[in-house]
């Protein structure tokens, strides 16, 4: 329920107001953000049509992947067009979507990044049980929890969001619409609000983080009896998940489990999960994985093939 609520429309600010700095934000974002669903699309083609990739641990990554797409699609769009224009402006409905996907698909990629480290985690130290505790339907399973936790924070942030009343100023000073620069417009006290929102959005970064570096921790210390090859294989692909949940991790934490301050650098921090990760991420997993990497290279000789015999 919207209580004394007479903004229709924000303004965002985006990274900066000087018009030859937008048009480098422009470029470069615009470069990023192909790159993101160039990579992220890719790895998600490789994994439907390869059968070398039909491991639950790419059943993960294909899901980890598109949430990445959809992530990376609810913020940079718009911030790309917004550097082409000399006012932006998003609309109140505009700006509780853009929350309410943001969260979502951020919150399900906290959720897949979990169940990918309780795959390694059964695939090294349970390896003869792995197929049958790790089965389709466990798998299945398990994704549909991801997605049910990762609605039911997203509708928090959208409820706490539209629990504030908003009469003015409506300038965002960020690039897109979150929660963190809605309580400085809100003309109300946002004690509790905050206080909610380190609980809720704190907690799973904090929480989640912490889970899975214990998670890797074990995971590591349990690679002493196993073969040199095997031992080899497993560090490559733990080392290549726990880049991706530092850089993920270490800005969201920064951002969501502090007090209601805003720092001048919070813009630039919050490029590395909203827009940084996205990209990185099949880079990560394409680079260091010669599983992925094959089957890239039979699905481009695939298409080779079939066009010559056009």
């Amino acid at each position: 329920m919207l209580l004394n609520n007479n903004v229709t429309e924000f303004i965002l600010l985006g990274l900066t107001q000087d018009p030859v700095r937008k048009k480098i934000v422009f470029a470069i974002f615009l470069i990023f953000y192909l790159g993101t669903l160039l990579g992220n699309l890719l790895i998600i083609a490789t994994i439907k049509t390869s059968r070398a990739l039909e491991s639950p641990m790419y059943y993960f990554l294909f899901y980890l992947s598109f949430s990445d797409t959809c992530f990376s699609t609810s913020i940079a769009p718009r911030m790309i067009v917004d550097a082409l224009l000399k006012k932006t402006t998003i609309s109140f409905s505009e700006c509780m979507i853009q929350v309410f996907t943001f969260h979502f698909f951020s919150c399900l990629e906290i959720f897949i990044l979990i169940l990918m480290a309780v795959d390694r985690y059964v695939a090294i130290c349970k390896p003869l049980h792995y197929m049958t505790i790790m089965s389709h339907r466990v798998c299945g399973g398990l994704m549909a929890l991801a997605w049910v936790g990762a609605c039911v924070h997203s509708s928090a942030q959208i409820f706490l969001a539209l629990s504030l009343p908003f009469c003015g100023p409506n300038v965002i000073d960020h690039y897109f619409c979150d929660l963190q620069p809605l309580l400085k417009l809100a003309c109300t006290n946002t004690y509790v609000t905050n206080l909610l929102l380190v609980s809720n959005s704190g907690a799973i970064c904090t929480v989640s983080f912490v889970v899975l570096m214990f998670s890797y921790v074990v995971i590591l210390h349990s690679l002493r009896n196993h073969s040199v090859e095997g031992r080899k294989k497993a560090l490559s692909t733990c080392i290549s998940h726990i880049i991706v949940v530092i850089l993920f991790f270490g800005p969201c934490i920064f951002i969501y489990t502090r007090p209601a301050t805003t720092f001048p650098m919070d813009k630039m921090i919050a490029v590395f999960y909203t827009i940084g990760t996205p990209l990185f991420n099949p880079l990560i997993y394409t680079l260091r994985n010669a599983e992925v990497k094959n089957a890239m290279r039979m699905l481009w000789r695939k298409k080779l093939i079939s066009d010559d015999k056009k």
